[in-house]
Order: C-alpha cells, then sequence, then structure tokens
C-alpha cells in the first residue's frame, strides 16, 4: 500500500474528505512567478489603509517582551474591547482571529451525530470547521446569493446544535436586515447556538448598523464573532473574539488554547479598538470604493452582487479561470471563488483609488482579449 494510502487510513474519518483551505495569492508570489514589480493584491479582503500609526507605535513599544508569553487572559484587549461594546470582560473570549473561535465553537458544541446548518455561498470555514469535528452539515439553498433564513429553518431539528450566520456574508457582500434576523434567533430552539459571523460589520453604514451586542440579554443561545483582520487592518497578526452568555464563555475557554493571541496582536488590537478616527476613514474609504467598482462594472456591462463588505463578486462567465490568469499578468491579483461553488464569479477586494482604477482598467483589456 502507498505511503499516503497509509497515513489517509489513519487519520480521523471526517479529516480524509477534507481539502485545505486555499488562501489569496500573495504579492511575493506573484512576483517570483512573473518578475512583475507593480502589484496590486484585491484578493483576501484586506484593508489597503495598512495598519494605523497608533497600532505601529504600540507594537514598537513593545518590542522588547518579545521574550515572554502573551498575557494569557487578555486582560487589557478584554478591557478595551468590554468598555466599547459595553459588556463584562468575562464574557469575551478571544482568538488567533476569528477562524480561531469558530473552529472552537465547533469542538465545543459539535461531534459525530450532531449536526450544524449554514447557508449555500456561506463562509468555507462553517464547512471546515463542521466536518473536521465529524458533524453533519445541513446546506440551506441561498436566495438571490444571500442567506434564506426560513429555508435554514426548515433544516434545524433535534440534532442541530450550531447554526452559523455571516452578515455580512462572504464572498458575497449579502446582508439581512436586523428584524428579519432577530425573528430568527427567537425562533431557535434553546439547545441551538446561533453563532453570528459579523466579520466585515464595521464597514457598515451607520444607518445599517444594528447593536446586536444587546441581544446577548435576550438570547443566551447567541454567540457573535468578530474579527481585527478587516476594517481595522490586523490580518497578519490574527486576533478575533467572540462574545457570549458567559456559560458560553467558559465552554470556549476551557477548549481555546493558551496564549492562543500573541503578545504584539494583543497590544495592537487594543489600540485599534481605541482608534475611532481609523475605523471611519476606513469606513468612508470603502464607501467610495464600493461605488467606484461597481459604477466601473456597470460600465463594462458586468454583473455583480451588491456588497456591504469590503469586497465585490462579479460575475465574468465561462472563461473565469482565464480572465483570473490574464489580470495576474496585469499584476492584478483578484479571487477565484470556484470552491464556494461559483465558478462564473471572481471576488475583489476594495482597494485604493488608485488600486481599483489599476484593477478596472486592466479588466477591460482581458475581456476584450478572452
Amino acid at each position: 500500500m502507498a505511503i499516503g494510502n497509509t497515513f489517509c487510513n489513519l487519520a480521523v474519518e471526517s479529516i480524509n474528505g477534507l481539502s485545505p483551505y486555499q488562501p489569496g495569492k500573495p504579492i511575493d508570489e506573484l512576483q517570483r512567478e512573473l518578475g512583475l514589480d507593480n502589484i496590486v493584491k484585491l484578493a483576501s479582503n484586506e484593508n489597503p489603509l495598512g495598519a494605523s500609526s497608533a497600532v505601529k507605535n504600540a507594537i514598537a513599544n513593545s518590542i522588547d517582551k518579545l521574550s515572554q508569553y502573551p498575557d494569557g487572559s487578555g486582560f487589557y484587549l478584554k478591557k478595551a474591547l468590554s468598555e466599547k461594546l459595553g459588556v463584562s470582560a468575562d464574557i469575551i473570549t478571544l482568538g488567533n482571529g476569528s477562524n480561531d473561535v469558530l473552529d472552537v465553537i465547533a469542538r465545543v458544541f459539535l461531534s459525530k451525530g450532531r449536526e450544524a446548518v449554514y447557508s449555500q455561498y456561506a463562509f468555507v470555514v462553517y464547512a471546515l470547521a463542521t466536518q473536521s469535528v465529524g458533524a453533519t452539515a445541513r446546506v440551506a439553498q441561498s436566495t438571490a446569493y444571500g442567506h434564506d433564513l426560513n429555508a435554514m429553518a426548515a433544516l434545524v431539528n433535534e440534532k442541530t446544535s450550531v447554526v452559523f450566520i455571516a452578515n455580512p456574508n462572504n464572498p458575497t457582500g449579502t446582508w439581512l436586515e436586523a428584524d428579519e434576523l432577530e425573528s430568527f434567533i427567537k425562533r431557535m430552539p434553546a439547545h441551538v447556538i446561533v453563532v453570528l459571523d459579523e466579520a466585515y460589520c464595521e464597514y457598515l453604514d451607520q444607518g445599517e448598523s444594528v447593536d446586536t451586542i444587546g441581544w446577548l440579554n435576550k438570547y443566551a443561545n447567541l454567540v457573535i464573532t468578530r474579527t481585527f483582520s478587516k476594517a481595522y487592518g490586523l490580518a497578519g497578526l490574527r486576533v478575533g473574539y467572540a462574545v457570549s452568555h458567559p456559560e458560553v464563555t467558559d465552554l470556549l475557554n476551557r477548549v481555546r488554547q493558551p496564549f492562543n493571541v500573541n503578545s504584539l496582536a494583543l497590544v495592537a488590537a487594543e489600540a485599534a479598538v481605541k482608534d475611532e478616527q481609523y475605523i471611519n476613514k476606513s469606513r468612508e474609504l470603502n464607501c467610495k470604493g464600493l461605488r467606484q467598482l461597481s459604477e466601473g462594472f456597470d460600465l463594462l456591462g458586468l454583473s455583480y452582487i451588491p456588497s456591504v463588505g469590503n469586497f465585490i463578486s462579479l460575475e465574468v462567465g465561462e472563461k473565469t479561470a482565464d480572465v483570473y490568469l490574464k489580470l495576474l499578468q496585469h499584476g492584478v491579483i483578484v479571487r477565484p471563488i470556484a470552491t464556494y461553488n461559483l465558478p462564473t464569479f471572481l471576488r475583489v477586494s476594495v482597494g485604493l483609488p488608485a488600486e481599483n482604477k489599476m484593477f478596472l482598467v486592466a479588466l477591460e483589456k482581458v475581456l476584450q482579449d478572452v
């Protein structure tokens, strides 16, 4: 028997069916492959502003402590979050990015014989986390590339332990109105943990933003996850968090790895939480960028999914793979989303105005060639 097959036989059954997560192509890799200097990466929903000066200063002031383990409790970051969110620090769970928190939730509440419900075209980590622990996934058909909450509710049964909802949704950028979403949460049985993934909530217009944190006082089975990787510009440091009922928080912390958030991430996130000016600037830049990209797609006659995130998914047809490769040759990295069962779409992150323009110019040239 081949060695590879031998190790597959040794692995846990639920792992054999998984495929590794495919991240966006990094700039360095494209430079090595094509020898290009002027490259714009619009593939990973990163903040084009970069980290704020407050964050950089906080990191610089902490460099001399790298030989020490980080604060395993994340005391100062939790304190900053509790003041911002108006909650007790005791109901916050920190993670190595919100992906880490989602994985911890799956390990606490899912296992073989239990089920998770999520939407078609939802964040791929829900499927990975569910399958890795041997649980069964129940996937609801999407409506207009977004969550059909009635279809999701219909899949909930006595075996359901977790429901995952991304709002805004990645990779489609769709948005659920507050009344509809809260009505769904209210309908969920007490034995179902409802995970509300709000990785992109800071990008919402102030008129769209909802105090979902306040819902925790009404729904003990609600868990809200958020991240510093997007609007806060800290994707390279990997820090996220969950806010939940105290008993749920206690369970999550039993599974959470010790020191799962490194010391630089802790001080950077603490500084970022307090920097409202940076968040407002990020939101304003993103709003203008979404408009710039959507207007560009309209001029090119392309269909796209209206988005409230920091990205847009556009449809380019059967030659999507060719369009993606030719864009790379023009020095533009975007994200194919065939792994989300959207093979005719590309997801484009919002960049700086000049970066968005470079992409749109390259896209027009590429579409003429394919």
